[in-house]
């Protein structure tokens, strides 16, 4: 079975739909008609539509991947021990990035967006802080439509000295009159920072904006507290370390926020406050990212892990020193929510996304539990969110068209793929001079040659 098909039918299965209006089902089905749920319940009969056998399976949402750098995916693993933000800045954009082409651009973004599919995550919100001119943007926004992901591609000037960002913000007129339109499954808009001026170009054109926020590094001047400035088009990442005038800013404006467990800790970002607590606290809904392929990829089995590890010990060692009405323990729940419908959100896509409900948009996963270390199931949303990982992901399915079958993804040649990622990780190595050690992880034992 491959490709398109008009009626699908997933039979049989464990369905958590994230929907608190529509019920979960010990064994039930979901139908998919075109691209979108047409019902979910117990024993659905339809003529002439293609069944999937769901029976021993979880059938849910798939995963929003809220935060992600999809042109860092050449080098994965590169800097898999680094905590120095400005030494990693200097490697990934100053060494390496000021030597991309949009070859490279369109290999490292195709690279993430196929990984991710084969992780059960249907949508990525891409943080491009490369977007080194048109054609570099032109070529990620064409990896993530060819490989079929839901995507929304935040166009952000280029990190290193080199670059220049004088097409930005001028270029989003263009982007968003061929990209942000009709039932596209890819988007566009902004990585702005705090350029006030770049917000006004990007609202005028229904753009959402993306900001890296870490609180002793940034600040918020008083014209950010204006009417209208901050809302829900706004979406700030990490926000570790942010001051409560700045929380209580942000909750009156409703913004989104978006959370990376793995990433913040590996920069050491985060402090016992947690942002995700810090975020919930103030009534607002933390989406979850992955950030980095420098350190980690694309698995949101390892971020879920990391959330509900990290809040605990934060929570605890906060009761251990005495602090009066410390929040409770996170839920494998929250935690769901936090990898679905909290990333529909985000992404402006709540009404489309994010649950299994009819009328949306048929985003699906089906995640098998006949493995060794996930049977017997004795609870649903425990087992996605401790037990499972992306191997047991079967069958991934954006907009009613399957990605991934029978754990195999669907129209990609994985040995291409790589031939051609190989040959562009080693182009950048040779015109940056950069040499990575393959058994030292510290940035400070490689080597640039002359």
């Amino acid at each position: 079975m491959s490709g398109f098909a008009r009626n699908t039918l997933f039979k049989g299965g464990t369905i958590l739909t994230m929907d608190a209006k529509v019920p979960n089902l010990a064994i039930g089905d979901v139908l998919v008609q075109g691209d979108r749920i047409a019902a979910i319940g117990p024993d659905l009969h339809i003529e002439d539509a293609e069944i999937i056998d769901a029976s021993g399976s979880i059938v849910l949402p798939g995963l929003i991947d809220a935060h992600h750098h999809a042109w860092l995916g050449v080098m994965r693993r590169l800097m898999p021990d680094v905590d120095d933000l400005f030494a990693y800045i200097d490697v990934v954009a100053e060494k390496l990035g000021a030597h991309y082409r949009p070859l490279d651009m369109y290999l490292s973004t195709k690279l993430t967006a196929t990984a991710s599919l084969d992780a059960g995550i249907t949508t990525i919100i891409d943080a491009c802080h490369s977007s080194r001119t048109p054609e570099h943007t032109d070529a990620a926004l064409d990896a993530l439509d060819n490989a079929g992901i839901r995507a929304l591609h935040m166009v952000g000037a280029a990190m290193d000295k080199q670059a220049s960002a004088a097409h930005l913000p001028r270029d989003l007129e263009r982007l968003a009159l061929n990209w942000n339109h009709g039932e596209g499954l890819v988007r566009v808009g902004l990585f702005g920072q705090l350029k006030l001026d770049w917000w006004k170009i990007a609202r005028e054109l229904d753009m959402r904006i993306l900001t890296e926020f870490i609180g002793d590094l940034a600040k918020l001047s008083p014209e950010f507290a204006q009417p209208g400035v901050l809302g829900p088009h706004n979406i700030f990442n990490h926000c570790t370390r942010v001051p409560e005038e700045t929380w209580k800013l942000f909750a009156q404006a409703g913004v989104n926020i978006t959370v990376n467990p793995r990433s913040d800790a590996l920069f050491g970002f985060d402090d016992e406050t947690f942002a995700y607590q810090k975020a919930i606290d103030y009534g607002l809904k933390p989406a979850l990212g992955i950030d980095l392929d420098t350190a980690f990829g694309s698995d949101m089995f390892g971020e879920m892990h990391a959330l509900f590890g990290q809040q605990r010990s934060a929570m605890r060692y906060r009761r251990f020193h005495k602090e009066d009405n410390v929040p409770a323990p996170i839920s494998v729940n929250a935690v769901l929510e936090a990898a679905t419908v909290n990333g529909a959100r985000a992404a402006g896509l709540e009404d489309s996304i994010g649950t299994l409900s009819p009328g949306k948009q048929a985003d699906i996963i089906m995640i098998r539990t006949d493995g060794a270390a996930v049977f017997p199931v004795t609870n649903a949303i425990g087992t996605v969110v401790q037990a499972v990982e992306r191997s047991d992901v079967d069958t991934v399915m954006v907009a009613g068209e399957i990605r991934k079958r029978a754990g195999k993804l669907i129209g990609v040649d994985v040995a291409q793929l790589s031939a051609d990622v190989m040959a562009s990780r080693n182009y950048l190595l040779k015109a940056s001079g950069y040499r990575p050690d393959l058994f030292s992880t510290s940035a400070a034992n490689t080597e640039v040659l002359a």
